[in-house]
């Protein structure tokens, strides 16, 4: 009796391992442990594996070329599949259609135009919005009026940072009558701290004060540059409580984080980051999967959608001053109410006017 119900335990689990719902996240070159982007998804993903008890992996791309058999190798695993990232844009959707059955996410990924797949959901963001904030936060605390913008490879999720950005630089030096400069940079892939690292110190040789990144992994670098020049400037690597320290010299060196949080990854060095929910994106996915509510085409989120938003400052608000931080909010007031557009194409930013504001404080 007792090796029957131990024999019938072991056939129960193998039943319910078979049948459990499974998520397989194909990340993209940039892999898990970039703080940012990947990092986001999977945190999105495991929200919902805790919520909904699944099963969940990753298979890590190395190469481009790993795309299409990483792709085909976890649809023929899970149940759903999530490619991560604008650069699998033409993976996703050569792979997904072999396999009709299995719900895929893709993040950053707009489907080709006139295409219908109902067993595709994609995200992408107005990155833009989200930048902008930082910008104008970047151009009311730069001391040198010189602020820089390292990108990784200008793909159109990455040059939507540098649109709303230069737009929240432009617009907060119009209504302040400041001029601040932009000094801009790509390091051209996304995985190599180094090269991040490298192109911000030449920007703050350069003059600027201020760096946003929308680089993936480079960014880490472009975080460690900043922490490395204002530990050695400020003679302290206690960065976070350094509040009186800038007031009263005046100067500090900052970089500005992207995708996630990232002030944590350095606490009073990075100024605010540009969040996008990618996590609340990854989550959403998955939930729909399971619960049966899956529903093809791509969804956009924004400001209003609650997708994208301005990190709380945790280490650096007691930097910022009370009235730009309600400018701020006031701005995203206007973002939500459709009264301000934020650039979302080269065009647009070359034509793009600061609108007449007028706060009402």
């Amino acid at each position: 009796m007792k090796r029957f119900l131990v024999f019938l335990v072991l056939i129960l689990t193998f039943v319910v391992s078979a049948y459990a719902f499974k998520v397989i996240m194909v990340t993209d070159t940039g892999g898990l442990g970039d703080k940012s982007f990947n990092d986001g998804t999977w945190a999105g993903i495991q929200m919902a594996v805790e919520e909904f008890g699944l099963e969940a992996n990753v298979i890590q791309s190395y190469e481009q070329a790993d795309y299409i058999p990483n792709l085909t190798k976890a649809a023929q695993e899970a149940d759903v599949v999530f490619a991560v990232g604008f650069m699998m844009t033409d993976a996703l959707f050569k792979v997904a259609p072999q396999f009709p059955g299995t719900y895929f996410v893709g993040i950053d990924i707009t489907p080709p135009e006139g295409s219908e797949y109902p067993n595709v959901m994609t995200f992408t963001f107005k990155e833009n919005e989200a930048a902008f904030l930082v910008g104008y936060v970047a151009a009311a605390m730069t001391k040198s009026n010189i602020v820089g913008f390292i990108g990784g490879i200008p793909i159109p999720p990455v040059e939507r940072f540098r649109y709303g950005f230069e737009a929240g630089v432009k617009t907060y030096s119009e209504l302040h009558d400041k001029d601040v400069q932009i000094l801009k940079g790509y390091t051209m892939v996304f995985d190599d701290p180094k090269k991040g690292k490298d192109l911000a110190m030449s920007q703050f040789a350069e003059g600027a004060d201020i760096i946003f990144h929308a680089s993936g992994a480079c960014g880490n670098g472009v975080i460690e540059a900043a922490k490395e020049k204002f530990t050695a400037l400020a003679g302290t690597s206690d960065l976070a409580g350094l509040i009186d320290y800038y007031w009263k010299n005046g100067t500090g060196l900052f970089a500005m984080g992207v995708d996630a949080d990232q002030d944590y990854l350095a606490p009073g060095a990075v100024l605010a980051s540009a969040m996008k929910r990618v996590d609340m994106a990854a989550y959403y996915g998955v939930r729909d999967a399971f619960e049966g509510t899956f529903e093809g085409g791509m969804k956009v989120l924004g400001l209003k959608e609650k997708g994208v938003g301005i990190s709380p400052m945790k280490y650096t608000k007691g930097l910022v001053p009370n009235s730009v931080i309600a400018e701020l909010y006031y701005i995203i007031n206007l973002v939500n109410e459709g009264i301000l557009s934020i650039p979302i194409t080269q065009e647009e930013l070359d034509s793009f006017s600061v609108p007449e504001i007028e706060f009402p404080f």
